[in-house]
């Protein structure tokens, strides 16, 4: 017997070296060996070893890529190195732009470029450790993603282990799709079987991807291309994007063989053009070409934006066009109450998909494109993704109840509409009550920025709506765990959980409860001033805004005048705020409904500064941080400082009340002592905080 498992262990081995080889040689190389069905045979042979000798069967076998029960949901996957997008560009004079951008900022001649197709897929990423794959995960929100580990493990493309010698840790990043043969196959059985066939291979994809089941996953014939790293540990990197691809793919995982290196503006255009004049007779679908800066030094020396690398730029190809007649024109309201014109078409084909809707984005775009229901249109998918009405074909008869005029209330709650001056869209008012505007009103309520609420995710606000369980943020604070409980996926333990976080919100600084009230243009900054100013909501509700503004302008002729007399400014009143947020503020706060809202809440939240008298705080004093304290972050000491109406400044000057210095701090504390400006260290700081009171200072 012993012979004979030994036997087994070695035909066991060499069946799953050799099906992992094969796989490289198809999915990598796109240089098969062998055909399909003696790939299957041994396949085959494999899993009867395994079953007939249990003891040799490993999770890394390539027969266990299928298994487990189905999930009831995804778990979240943190990205340590976020996952961004990338910049657009849609036209040679942008990419002229980019190129520009790129040589002024790296002080060089002509930039060295990786060119690379742009998949029309969904973006994952692979994280491996000491080469054995461990989990992968969707983009998400570049933050955060859902772990879908054990889908991806399904997809032949993917090494389970790297080949080679690999580092301790490796994050690829790329792309899963599908190719258009496979996907026609997929849509086939799909037909044969009486299911629903898949409208183009980018939302097979996805959607295949996110199966709760992965055997459902396993079915489907989906493809892996890495275009990129994320973590990296324990390997010194190359010294370019390209040979980094290189390096990706001697580990055994499938990198573009479009892939090309271009020198300059020229370089980028000619490798666009010739992509484009092959688009068709690719395999699988792009929608435009990436060029990423190929030396990693210039890639860290260009750094990044918020959302996208500023060493990177996605050069779109020309969306599709077609032409179809505008049947009518409605009003949607978004998530953020803009109120965005749609076109009902009569249905066309366009870009893969059958469109029967387009956006008409806002009333100067129709006005701009002379647009009138009935018209005969071009209709294109912008970036190949969102439908648009391009321009007029022919106009239709044009009666004059045809020409679009935007309603002066909002189509779904009939509060107010408002269009602030130097914008675009058209908002409603009646954003902490408007049904339209409900849930993402909750989401952007309980998010960690705003008011924070562990647990509060999108689906338990949806199932919280549509329960009318939660019609405005102030009936959280009044949810019963009983309720909760009755919630999908929210048994004793969870419901508790969720209340327990929602009770632990309360008392939040009042800048967090104003910014989370979703006000149009009030970000966390402005939010923080507004809480300094007013300190509680009884006074912010009840501002006599035109009265600020006129203060503001007064206040503008004496500092003027001061200037011209030689004499320093005063402090500016709500410096920051123009007159277009103090428009939005008396909007949004003066509108009935959203009033009540905002004083339930008062109650019902007790923010950290309501009731705090003025003399007490820190309103109107400005800090410098300096150095490094004992026992605390400059973090830790700017929030303590911001949530009692304090300023946080980066320097020191004659408006500065205090400087918390601590060890190693440098110029900043020297010009305190220059300036007599009253120095703290970390204790005599903590004992002002515990007071909150403001001595004299100088």
């Amino acid at each position: 017997m012993s012979a004979n498992l030994e036997a087994a262990r070695s035909r066991v081995n060499a069946l799953r070296e050799a099906i992992e080889s094969h796989n490289y040689r198809y999915y990598v190389l796109d240089d098969p060996e062998i055909s399909d069905s003696e790939y299957d045979r041994l396949f085959l042979e494999l899993q009867q070893l395994e079953s007939q000798y249990p003891q040799l069967l490993e999770p890394r076998s390539p027969t266990q890529r299928v298994g487990g029960e189905p999930l009831s949901e995804f778990s979240t996957a943190e990205h340590r190195i976020p996952m961004l997008s990338l910049g657009n560009a849609f036209s040679e004079a942008e990419m002229q732009a980019f190129d520009r951008r790129v040589r002024e900022s790296c002080d060089a001649g002509e930039i060295e470029y990786c060119a690379e197709p742009k998949f029309d897929g969904l973006a994952v990423s692979l994280r491996y450790e000491s080469g054995a794959f461990v989990r992968g995960a969707t983009r998400g929100d570049g933050s955060r993603g859902e772990d879908v580990t054990n889908n991806l493990r399904t997809v032949r493309a993917i090494p389970l282990r790297l080949r080679g010698a690999s580092p301790p840790v490796l994050e690829a990043r790329g792309e899963v799709l599908m190719l258009r043969a496979d996907f026609d196959r997929l849509n086939e059985r799909q037909s044969a079987a009486g299911e629903k066939e898949f409208v183009n291979p980018r939302n097979a994809a996805a959607g295949s991807l996110r199966q709760l089941d992965p055997r459902i996953t396993a079915q489907r014939p989906l493809r892996f291309f890495a275009y990129g790293i994320g973590d990296v540990g324990g390997q010194s990197m190359p010294r370019a994007h390209s040979q980094a691809l290189d390096w990706l793919a001697g580990l055994g995982l499938p990198v573009s063989s479009e892939r090309r290196v271009v020198s300059g503006l020229q370089g980028m255009l000619e490798y666009h053009q010739w992509m484009g004049s092959r688009r068709g007779a690719l395999p699988y679908d792009i929608d435009g070409v990436v060029f990423k800066v190929n030396a990693l030094v210039m890639q860290e020396k260009l750094g990044f934006l918020a959302r996208a690398p500023r060493f990177a730029v996605a050069y779109k190809f020309p969306a599709e066009e077609a032409t179809t007649q505008i049947l009518a024109i409605d009003v949607q309201v978004g998530r953020s109450g803009t109120l965005t014109p749609v076109a009902r078409l009569k249905p066309v084909f366009v870009g893969g998909v059958t469109v029967t809707n387009a956006t008409l984005h806002n009333e100067d775009e129709i006005r701009r494109k002379d647009i009138w229901r009935g018209d005969t249109v071009f209709v294109r998918r912008a970036g190949d993704v969102i439908p648009e009405v391009a321009r007029v074909s022919r106009p239709g008869a044009r009666a004059a109840d045809d020409r679009f005029v935007m309603p002066a209330t909002c189509p779904v709650c009939r509060s107010a509409v408002i269009r602030l001056e130097g914008e675009a869209a058209t908002r409603c008012t009646g954003g902490l009550f408007c049904p339209a505007q409900r849930k993402q009103a909750l989401l952007h309520f309980a998010s960690r920025r705003a008011m924070d609420i562990d647990g509060l995710g999108e689906k338990i606000v949806e199932q919280l709506v549509e329960k009318s369980l939660a019609v405005s943020p102030v009936d959280l604070y009044g949810l019963k765990p009983e309720a909760v409980a009755g919630l999908d996926r929210m048994g004793g333990k969870s419901a508790q959980n969720l209340i327990d976080a929602i009770n632990a919100s309360r008392g939040r600084p009042l800048a967090r409860l104003i910014f989370a009230l979703g006000i149009p243009g009030i970000g966390e900054e402005v939010a923080k001033v507004l809480a300094g100013h007013f300190e509680d909501l009884d006074n912010l509700v009840e501002a006599d805004w035109g009265g600020i503004a006129e203060q503001k302008k007064s206040l503008q002729r004496d500092n003027a005048a001061r200037k011209r007399r030689g004499e320093p400014a005063l402090p500016q009143l709500l410096e920051g705020i123009g007159p277009e947020l103090m428009d939005s503020l008396a909007k949004f706060l003066h509108e009935s409904r959203n009033r009540a809202v905002i004083m339930a809440l008062n109650e019902a939240v007790r923010p950290g500064l309501a009731g705090t008298p003025r003399g007490a705080a820190l309103a109107g004093k400005t800090f410098v941080l300096t150095g490094t304290l004992p026992t605390m972050t400059r973090d830790r000491a700017k929030g303590l400082i911001e949530a009692l109406g304090g300023k946080v400044a980066g320097s020191v000057s004659g408006k500065t009340d205090y400087v918390v210095a601590g060890e190693d701090a440098g110029g900043k504390l020297e010009k305190a002592r220059a300036l007599g400006v009253r120095i703290l260290d970390e204790h005599g700081f903590m004992q002002l905080i515990k007071k909150k009171e403001i001595p004299d200072g100088r």
